[in-house]
């Protein structure tokens, strides 16, 4: 029994450790822990590293993690089809106020908006003589050229007109070298544009291209329901041009045809039936009411060959022919 305890008491002994040796061995584990925790954040900085590296060679890739719309969502042909035609609606409406309720003679509106569109008219444009509907479907074709050449086609990025004819330039010449880099510009530079038209950008819009009618509404701009047609139509420029299309490299432009030039069925898509059209007689267009959207992309490039630009229609630009706005030789009863 006395030698059990004896071996007991040695055992304690050699378990017990002295003060100092306690101390170096806390000290040594606490170096140990810290290098652990420095070791491993570290790690963690190096793995965000590695991800925004990543995000960002996919955003010159023109991958998913590109910058898309202001909604965070990427922009289809089938959005902005949708898109398109609310704004369409909005443009419908305002015309057929000012109609209802002019501010001056329907001949003096058909006369002030013919006289704005004489510098975009090369062939010889239909007779109107004043009527609602002519005047109606002039007010759409001013304001769908106003807002394709103002603002869809000129990146408003800014509100200097200056600036973004300067804007639009570079694109245009980053674009002709390379598409991708052209895209990714696009986007970024989107990314940072003015939230909306200044009222004297909107003005410089407008005086550029519908001074006449502009004098003739008064300096009213056009609005309906308190919304600005030019503000909603920027929003719509700015989805566009701004989000990561399914297109990939591809970008938008907005084309109106003008006045008296030949329907085009690839291209132009009737608001009214038009029988002279359908019996294969050549018709004219009497008026656009809303501008066609087409997509501009580059064909694959082949070693010792330059690119192809290819365009291709996603929205088709909505018209009435001339025979429906002037009648010419079709009974109106044909006319649907």
């Amino acid at each position: 029994m006395a030698y059990q305890q004896s071996v007991n008491s040695l055992q304690m002994q050699a378990d017990v450790v002295s003060g100092e040796q306690y101390r170096y061995a806390l000290t040594n584990f606490r170096i140990a822990h810290e290098k652990v925790e420095e070791q491993r954040a570290q790690l963690e900085e190096q793995e965000r590293q590695v991800a925004q590296l990543r995000a960002r060679i996919a955003l010159l890739e023109g991958g998913p993690a590109a910058v898309v719309s202001r909604s965070g969502n990427s922009v289809d042909d089938f959005s902005i089809k949708n898109a398109a035609a609310q704004l369409e609606k909005m443009i419908n409406r305002w015309a057929s106020d000012i109609v209802r309720n002019p501010p001056v003679s329907l001949i003096e509106l058909c006369g002030a908006i013919l006289n704005d569109l004489s510098s975009t008219i090369t062939d010889t444009p239909p007779r109107y003589d004043g009527s609602s509907i002519q005047v109606q479907s002039l007010l759409r074709h001013i304001i769908s050229e106003t807002i394709s050449e103002g603002i869809i086609n000129c990146l408003v990025v800014t509100n200097s007109p200056e600036a973004n004819d300067q804007l639009t330039r570079i694109h245009e010449h980053i674009f002709a070298r390379d598409s991708t880099i052209a895209s990714v510009w696009r986007r970024q530079t989107y990314s940072a544009a003015v939230d909306s038209c200044s009222p004297d950008m909107t003005a410089s819009v407008l005086v550029e291209h519908m001074p006449a009618l502009l004098k003739c509404l008064d300096g009213a701009l056009p609005a309906i329901g308190g919304r600005s047609i030019i503000d909603a139509a920027y929003d719509f420029s700015r989805m566009i041009h701004g989000s990561h299309a399914s297109s990939g490299d591809a970008f938008y432009r907005a084309f109106v045809p003008e006045l008296g030039s030949t329907l085009s069925p690839r291209q132009n898509e009737l608001v009214k039936r038009c029988m002279r059209s359908e019996t294969g007689n050549i018709d004219r267009v009497g008026a656009t009411v809303f501008p066609g959207l087409v997509k501009v992309s580059k064909s694959p490039a082949l070693p010792g060959q330059v690119p192809e630009i290819i365009q291709t229609v996603v929205r088709r630009a909505q018209v009435i022919c001339e025979c429906a706005l002037t009648g010419g030789s079709i009974p109106p009863a044909m006319l649907a």
